[in-house]
């Protein structure tokens, strides 16, 4: 079994999709609302939004083969995984419009063959080797379930984000 690359290209809608949505919703917050620690992993919405931005580009370095500096985990100076890129919310925003733009057009080129070929990265140091679809399917895994706590972050704020299936996706 493996990821297709239509797969890959219907998360990157869903990915698209939601992040719109919570970014939406969570404009309607002020500033303060948005950065107060609800005791989530990451503290806040804006963090919590902040890691999904840092940790998709750090993938999208990866999957890319993007020139690293010296301790660098990610392009662009990204060093921890709870490194604050943005402080303003609108810049966060842009950013992750940004970002969801190369991943559409990663993943409007991948292929089924290089899905399943060999994938190599560093990490901590050490050399992992995988398909390359799971670490794809991590990508948009890894997306659902933080986008799952910002979802519950704003329901506590008062802010009902709605329906969030992917299926409600598909047939929009």
């Amino acid at each position: 079994m493996s990821m297709t690359a239509e797969h890959a290209r219907v998360m990157a809608r869903y990915n698209r999709w939601m992040n719109e949505k919570l970014y939406a919703v969570a404009a309607k917050l002020t500033d303060a609302e948005r950065k107060r620690d609800r005791g989530a992993f990451f503290g806040s919405i804006h963090r919590t939004f902040n890691h999904l931005l840092l940790a998709d580009r750090v993938w999208l370095g990866r999957f890319t083969g993007a020139a690293l500096q010296d301790g660098e985990m990610g392009p662009g100076g990204i060093r921890t995984l709870d490194q604050e890129l943005y402080d303003d919310f609108d810049d966060l925003r842009r950013e992750r419009a940004k970002t969801d733009d190369d991943i559409d057009a990663f993943v409007a080129k991948v292929t089924d063959g290089e899905l399943a070929g060999d994938f190599r990265f560093l990490r901590r140091g050490v050399m992992n080797e995988l398909p390359l679809w799971h670490a794809v399917a991590h990508l948009f895994n890894h997306q659902t379930h933080h986008r799952g706590q910002v979802t519950t972050l704003l329901m506590q704020a008062g802010h009902d984000p709605g329906v969030t299936d992917l299926f409600a996706m598909l047939r929009a």
